[in-house]
């Protein structure tokens, strides 16, 4: 088995399950047009991730990592009307070609892109006094993974869905002697998540097109 043999299986699935969802794709290639880097979930983990957002229920959906909005636009698919999903995007450039791509949808629910740090972000909420998440899904650097799953544990409430991506890094994360900045943050990720009493989890590894990789699942106590 190999990555040619994951990658077909993917296609298979995508072709079999999906079909063209051509609005989707025109993402990706916008992005690649754009520059932006081909770092997005791939399209099978979009839909679950569309999945997700409809057997939770959800009406408030935090997203940390917008990059060209395809995983947003996926997310933001599952909500039914009046849903409510906030992207978080450090970077302006992603934030405008991420703004054109969603523009070629019509969700149910809103959508709106915040430009800036994420935990800067994330603190003013809290501050704000914002409303809990249903669903609260980490993509963006590894470095930040655990400041980030410790300001949204305090944007959750009991049962939120909290799912953090690209948590296997390619069997690196066992590598207890890494210098890799983003190995590093995810060790640092699994130590606060096994530290906070009111987290519940568990991690699947996946492969596919995007390579070798995972996701972990938390549920909120």
């Amino acid at each position: 088995m190999n990555k040619k043999t994951f990658s077909a299986v993917d296609r298979y699935y995508e072709d079999l399950l999906l079909g063209e969802e051509y609005e989707f794709k025109q993402i990706n290639l916008a992005a690649e047009k754009a520059g932006l880097p081909a770092i997005q979930v791939s399209p099978l983990q979009g839909k679950f991730l569309q999945l997700m957002v409809r057997a939770q229920g959800s009406r408030r959906v935090l997203e940390i990592g917008t990059l060209g909005g395809y995983s947003t636009a996926w997310l933001a698919s599952g909500l039914g009307q009046g849903g409510l999903l906030l992207t978080l995007e450090i970077d302006p450039h992603h934030a405008e070609v991420a703004e054109k791509n969603l523009a070629q949808f019509d969700f149910e629910g809103e959508v709106q892109i915040l430009v800036g740090d994420a935990q800067q972000l994330i603190d003013e909420m809290l501050l704000a006094g914002t409303e809990p998440f249903d669903l609260i899904f980490i993509d963006a650097d590894k470095e930040g993974y655990a400041d980030y799953l410790n300001r949204v544990v305090k944007l959750s409430r009991p049962g939120t869905l909290i799912i953090a991506d690209n948590v296997v890094r390619n069997g690196k994360i066992l590598e207890t002697d890494s210098r890799d900045p983003s190995v590093l943050g995810i060790q640092r990720f699994n130590q606060e998540l096994v530290g906070n009493p009111r987290l519940t989890a568990a991690t699947l590894q996946t492969v596919g097109a995007r390579g070798y990789d995972g996701f972990t699942f938390i549920i909120v106590k």
